[in-house]
């Protein structure tokens, strides 16, 4: 039987936890799209999920070229969204662990922190202008431009939000270099 679930997350860490308390009641990921979660039947615990967040979109031959490396390794790519791709192995077969060594999770870590700062970014550079434009014709009695203003507040607020987002993944960074430095 087919299970949609539509739920929203922002942290990959949780949803992927989410997804495999679902694969452990026996509801197996089979596709995603913005926020849409389709599911089948399967049996409880039958598979292990992880999400990454590619370098490049899955269609770019350095993508390909992972995703095949991962085929080869009894994973299978279940959905992809953007540069977001959610894979699969089954749970029988062993630990599923994308990352092999620290450096390559701290890399992945950036990757992530770098997407939540460069739409920080956009929204705030966005923002400000229009609060600017706001404020600099709020008294003209010819224009009010109150929409300006508040489209632009709310902008920036949304900027804070995408950086307050990005936070996690920067005390990942800070401690898996902390415990690269100590282990080395």
């Amino acid at each position: 039987m087919k299970t949609i679930i539509w739920k929203a997350y922002w942290n990959y860490e949780k949803e992927e936890k989410w997804l495999n308390e679902m694969a452990a009641k026996g509801l197996a990921l089979t596709d995603y799209s913005w926020c849409r979660y389709a599911f089948a039947d399967c049996e409880p615990g039958e598979y292990t999920y992880r999400i990454e967040l590619l370098q490049h979109l899955p269609y770019h031959p350095e993508s390909q070229k992972y995703m095949r490396f991962m085929e080869d390794n009894g994973v299978e790519h279940v959905a992809s969204y953007n540069a977001w791709i959610y894979f699969r192995k089954k749970t029988s077969e062993g630990t599923f662990d994308i990352y092999s060594d620290i450096d390559s999770r701290i890399r992945h870590y950036r990757r992530v922190n770098l997407m939540w700062s460069l739409l920080a970014c956009a929204e705030i550079l966005v923002g400000i202008p229009n609060i600017m434009i706001g404020l600099s014709l709020w008294g003209d009695s010819h224009r009010v431009y109150p929409f300006n203003f508040t489209a632009g507040v709310i902008v920036v607020c949304i900027g804070l939000v995408f950086i307050a987002l990005g936070h996690p993944m920067r005390k990942h960074i800070k401690r898996l270099k902390h415990q690269k430095m100590v282990s080395e």
